[in-house]
């Protein structure tokens, strides 16, 4: 489960998509950039193999919640 989820707007100008997210999970702090695509760009602490689809779509989910609402 996602602790603390956290995003940002990526640029200064909120009209441009793209956005800075981070998180706790397993008491570790992970981090990336959420693309208007929906790719995912991982920048701090790249989750093991066996977590990374399961946080990719946990993320997917709260930003189509909080920004795409």
């Amino acid at each position: 489960m996602l602790m603390h989820f956290q995003f940002k707007p990526l640029f200064s100008n909120k009209n441009i998509p793209g956005w800075n997210f981070s998180f706790y999970y397993k008491k570790k702090r992970f981090s990336g950039i959420y693309h208007p695509t929906g790719k995912i760009e991982w920048t701090a602490n790249t989750p093991e193999q066996e977590d990374i689809n399961a946080l990719t779509s946990q993320v997917h989910e709260l930003m189509l919640y909080h920004v795409y609402e």
